[in-house]
């Protein structure tokens, strides 16, 4: 496709999202406070994955999704694309930083979809956060968290931040570890288009999702663990392990 004719196609996917973004925030504020919870996640993983067809993203889910809580998700982070893509896969209620809030439009979006957020250079809101999280899944919730801290460019893994492991061991839930990929469908290669890292604004990360062709977002499930025992440094560091190992990536040392 020629670079005029990608700029079209990017518009036009443009005005399509902002238009279902928009009746996103209309179905949170006119229609949550009457549904279900299940029927609140259903709503959820339909309009993700209608947003990733309107964005030409094709979702690729390998493993086995969680059919219900309590259970915690605990996923690699590359893009502002990550929850949406996790959503069409299997809704889950996120952890995120505060600043997402801020988020023109998005954030909007994402604060109603009922995400908790967290002042990661906070210890005492962590430890809020942390108690939170506890509570949903004692509730039954799946929690989904990005133990990185922030997003990366997909050829290594950040450290995990092993105090959001607590909340697994206080509920006595399982994690269930997963890996976030962007691939070139053409290819089969990695695709940078949605990275969202250094000095990438949202607005440039958006613009070249839109833009890219044959784009597939792939969502995959490992083996849930539980806590026998381990410290949460160590389960974190296990976990971080097995996300590197299904990503094809070396062991990742501390």
């Amino acid at each position: 496709m020629s670079a005029r004719g990608s700029r079209l196609t990017a518009l036009w996917r443009a005005v399509r999202a902002l238009g279902h973004v928009l009746r996103g925030l209309w179905i949170i504020r006119s229609e949550f406070g009457q549904l279900t919870p299940d029927q609140c996640a259903l709503m959820v993983r339909e309009w993700s994955r209608q947003m990733l067809r309107i964005m030409g993203v094709e979702l690729v889910v390998r493993g086995t999704s969680p059919a219900n809580g309590p259970v915690l998700l605990v996923a690699n982070h590359i893009s502002w694309l990550d929850i949406v893509v996790m959503n069409a896969a299997q809704p889950a209620r996120f952890v995120s930083k505060a600043d997402v809030k801020h988020w023109p439009v998005l954030g909007a979006l994402i604060t109603g979809a009922g995400t908790l957020y967290i002042e990661r250079e906070s210890r005492r809101d962590a430890m809020r956060v942390v108690h939170q999280m506890a509570e949903r899944l004692r509730a039954h919730d799946s929690i989904a968290v990005f133990p990185e801290g922030t997003t990366g460019d997909g050829r290594s893994l950040l450290p995990f931040h092993a105090n959001l492991f607590q909340a697994a061991i206080s509920a006595n839930a399982p994690v269930l570890p997963v890996a976030m990929a962007y691939v070139d469908g053409a290819s089969g290669g990695r695709s940078d288009a949605p990275l969202f890292i250094g000095d990438t604004t949202l607005v440039a990360s958006i613009w070249s999702t839109l833009r890219a062709q044959d784009l597939q977002a792939v969502v995959h499930y490992g083996e849930p663990q539980f806590f026998q025992g381990r410290d949460r440094r160590a389960w974190a560091q296990d976990v971080r392990t097995e996300v590197a190992q299904m990503l094809g990536l070396a062991p990742p040392v501390n």
